[in-house]
């Protein structure tokens, strides 16, 4: 996007827009990035507390907007939310905002609409602690909960690991199954149940939920109890008796989730949508694979992703009463279909896709892209494969260096090979490292130093015509060969003719690819006695030799070939080719044959080189197109197929934090596939760790190449070139990051004594002494230290929130604010008085706060700690 254009789209933004049947006006919109969200009350837009934000009420509707930088501009995404009690009117209502606001702000964002239980990834992640659905809505006369207020008694169900929703349901044991979270919610107490078949993951995010309900509604002075096993809690289950009633009969089991498996999702269908004899025509035009070229400006279109998700797609020419129908279009379609209601609905724009539509293409292609060190992509135009060189040393500072080349390190390490010989590992001589035959398989171990620690790559290598049994062997003495090493290899699946750049950069420009034969003593078969190879690259970091068919069609013009016969070796130029590439191809020459070598121009061959080739014959001369790049955001998705389906939930605007340890995750980024094993992650997932992830390639929307690198990373050993992909990797984390006991555990001393108060129909416990044993508060007396010294200093009223470990959202509105000048970049003698050095953030304005942030302080104080600091030292605020 253009500079222009983002300040047309701000300028829009910070204006009041008025209706097209100029009866209504659309509130104010903020210019600045990050949620705003408007609940529908008597047909209006009225904004929601920041401090409600993840709260929607069952009866209403709701238009949420969000807005974010990306490398290419600023991407907003538009949303209604339609509540499962909402009326049609309401409904009706929020649709028409949408469009509204996608007019006046030029068509630029991506428009969603949501159902009550069956939200988006997308929107799911804008709430990171949860989703909270209430009974009731406006027209009811309810509420959302104020700040401090302790007059409450419902129960919530809480669902999810990775996307966490609370919904509120009966005040009864009948609510309640054995699988999942439910947290009693009582003002003063929170008490969570969890299930006998809870996972860790879930019992950690339902504990997240319930301090982000103690700290944002209640001002962390509410008291948090858990229940694990209710024979180790009978004061906690005393409570819950007390409010729900005796128990009777058994708990039901566990509601599985509803979720589409990878097989559904792959079922994808493009239909054309326009208008013939005043009718509307939906005719099918393809499948998978989807092709970029099928999508023309003039029209719109519908993409069916087998019913789990519709898309909506406007192009930019096609008629303005079609764009207005988007959605209207699209929800006839979904009732044409027989679909479900709650089926997600996103309609995009020309030029403002998604990245998640990008994906559902084998190709997609921006209007002079850029990617990597300065490589320009154009449409339309032919050109040479240029080879850029980058500069090493710059990995370990920039780590997104390090992924977006694909390289660990430098490949200044060591190497050691064997080969797959009955089924065990055979060494391979050091001479010939750099040598693969296509009947074999191989193991590499590539070893490098990082802080002064050993870490470890480990190549599997599988030669295209090698037997199954080997190839299952490689695999077996891959993981035998990763336990020697303390399990932290990163183990790399790597197919013939799919080498990563790294593998190629660690043989130093001597990598040869033969297509057949064995590198074994005894050899079945004799060795051809005419041979060419295809050399590609231009240094040592970048250069492979492929053996190709020895007949004359195999040549191109933009490539050096080798010819190697049993009286000559000849250096074939093709007229496209670089003095780089002709110089690494004599290098490769001196390995493929010891016999005289020629270099010869094409063009200028002798008969004897045509004749070695069986015939001249024609071959490809033009100058090769450039090799198309998909434009593609890398996802992160948490896997499983314990089911027996494979399903595989994203985890959307990812951070390491969403590595949870007890999960196999699988990070795409097109050009490979990381499998990141947590340590307490589950046996059976593990071990099917590789098979899933070949699975998610084989039924993926956009066809994917079934070869593409396979790699597996160990929690604590990620390398450089996995960890680049996420903002601000912290390395300690995985020591510094709290288990779900040690969170239990911290919220406050387990062995102290309290008297609470809990008004249960007028049944008063405030005279009963309760043991604490799962039971620990967060009130002002027990609150942390630096919440307790930052509470004593200023009223208490000043404070609206207060975040999950302790640390005010807000500062007081007269005295205390100082401007960013008066803090940023400050040493603790150049503060002003009374500024706590290590909180300096919170002396800062709310505007001059977002403005630095780019986030408000609610938000910011929902991070973990680690990544608040990060942000902080950016900021010249640590």
């Amino acid at each position: 996007m253009s500079w222009l254009k983002m300040t047309m789209v701000a300028l829009l933004i910070s204006s009041e827009f008025r209706m097209a049947d100029g009866d209504t006006n659309l509130p104010t919109i903020e210019r600045r990035l990050g949620l705003q969200i408007w609940s529908i009350e008597n047909m209006k837009m009225v904004p929601v507390p920041e401090k409600a934000y993840g709260t929607f009420f069952e009866g209403d509707c709701y238009v949420i907007l969000h807005s974010k930088r990306t490398s290419r501009g600023t991407a907003v995404d538009l949303h209604y939310w339609i509540g499962k009690d909402s009326s049609q009117d309401e409904q009706g209502a929020a649709a028409m905002y949408v469009t509204q606001l996608d007019a006046a702000l030029r068509g630029s964002p991506v428009q969603h609409r949501e159902v009550q239980g069956h939200e988006s990834e997308t929107f799911q992640s804008y709430f990171r602690n949860g989703i909270i659905y209430k009974k009731g809505g406006v027209a009811s006369g309810f509420k959302h909960v104020e700040t401090n207020m302790y007059n409450i008694k419902r129960l919530l169900h809480v669902k999810g690991k990775k996307h966490v929703s609370a919904t509120e349901v009966a005040l009864s044991w009948d609510s309640f199954n054995k699988g999942d979270v439910f947290l009693l919610d009582l003002g003063k107490v929170l008490i969570q149940w969890n299930g006998p078949n809870c996972s860790i993951a879930e019992k950690s995010r339902g504990l997240a939920l319930a301090r982000s309900i103690r700290d944002s509604e209640r001002g962390g002075r509410a008291q948090i109890g858990i229940i694990d096993n209710e024979k180790d809690s009978p004061d906690l289950l005393k409570i819950m008796k007390m409010v729900l009633g005796e128990r009777r009969g058994e708990l039901r089991d566990a509601i599985p989730d509803t979720k589409a498996d990878e097989l559904q999702k792959a079922n994808v269908r493009l239909y054309h949508v326009y208008e013939k004899d005043n009718d509307l025509v939906v005719q099918e035009i393809a499948t998978r694979p989807l092709t970029q070229d099928l999508l023309q400006h003039e029209d719109c279109y519908i993409l069916d992703q087998g019913g789990f998700k519709i898309y909506v797609w406007r192009g930019k020419a096609s008629n303005q009463e079609e764009k207005k129908a988007a959605f209207t279009r699209a929800v006839g379609f979904i009732q044409a279909k027989g679909y479900s209601p709650s089926t997600n609905i996103e309609v995009i724009n020309d030029g403002a896709e998604s990245a998640m539509f990008k994906q559902l293409f084998q190709r997609w292609m921006e209007k002079d892209e850029t990617q990597g060190l300065g490589k320009v992509y154009t449409i339309g135009k032919t050109a040479k494969v240029e080879q850029v060189k980058f500069d090493t040393t710059q990995l370990h500072a920039r780590p997104e260096l390090a992924a977006e080349q694909r390289m660990v390190d430098d490949a200044s390490g060591d190497i050691e090979v064997w080969r797959i010989e009955d089924l065990q590992m055979q060494p391979v001589d050091p001479k010939t490292y750099g040598q693969f035959y296509g009947g074999d398989c191989y193991l590499v171990l590539y070893t490098y130093l990082r802080s002064g620690r050993p870490h470890y790559v480990l190549y599997m290598w599988q030669g295209r015509h090698a037997s199954v049994d080997e190839i299952t062997a490689c695999a077996l003495n891959a993981i035998e060969l990763d336990k020697k090493h303390g399990d932290e290899a990163v183990q790399v699946r790597v197919t013939m003719g799919k080498e990563p750049t790294h593998f190629l950069a660690i043989f130093k420009g001597k990598l040869i690819i033969y297509e057949g034969g064995t590198s074994r003593a005894q050899k079945s078969t004799p060795e051809p006695a005419i041979r060419l190879f295809q050399v590609r690259g231009t240094n040592e970091m970048n250069t492979k030799a492929t053996e190709v068919p020895a007949r004359a069609s195999s040549l191109n013009s933009n490539d050096v070939f080798l010819l190697a016969t049993n009286q000559v070796c000849y250096l074939w130029c093709g007229k496209g080719c670089s003095g780089d590439e002709r110089e690494m191809a004599k290098m490769v020459a001196d390995i493929v044959s010891r016999r005289d070598k020629h270099t010869i121009l094409e063009g200028q061959e002798p008969a004897e080189f045509w004749e070695a080739l069986g015939g001249k014959a024609p071959y490809a001369s033009e100058k090769r197109f450039q090799e198309q790049i998909t434009h593609y955001q890398p996802r992160l998705f948490e896997c499983s197929n314990q089911t027996g389906r494979f399903i595989m939930t994203e985890v959307v605007d990812f951070c390491q934090e969403d590595l949870d340890e007890d999960d196999v995750m699988l990070l795409d980024t097109w050009e490979e596939i990381f499998l990141w094993v947590g340590k307490a992650s589950n046996t059976y997932e593990r071990n099917e760790a590789v098979a899933s992830a070949k699975e998610y390639l084989k039924t993926h929307p956009a066809g994917r190449d079934l070869a593409t690198p396979i790699i597996l990373v160990k929690q604590g050993c990620e390398p450089l070139n996995f960890t680049g992909w996420f903002n601000a990797w912290d390395p300690y984390k995985w020591s510094d990051g709290k288990s779900y006991e040690e969170m239990k555990n911290s919220l406050g001393d387990v062995s102290a004594l309290s008297e609470i108060t809990v008004d249960l129909n007028n049944i008063s416990l405030s005279k009963r002494t309760l043991s604490m044993t799962n039971l620990t508060g967060s009130s002002t007396s027990s609150a942390s230290p630096e919440y307790k010294s930052h509470f004593n200093h200023n009223d208490s009223s000043s404070y609206a929130n207060s975040s999950t470990n302790g640390s005010p959202f807000t500062v007081p509105s007269e005295k205390g604010v100082y401007s960013r000048e008066v803090l940023m970049n400050k040493t603790v003698d150049e503060l002003p008085e009374g500024v706590d050095p290590t909180k300096k953030e919170y002396y800062l304005s709310d505007a001059d706060f977002h403005e630095i942030f780019g986030k408000s302080k609610h938000e910011f104080y929902q991070m973990p700690k680690w990544k608040q600091q990060n942000e902080k030292k950016q900021c010249g605020l640590f």
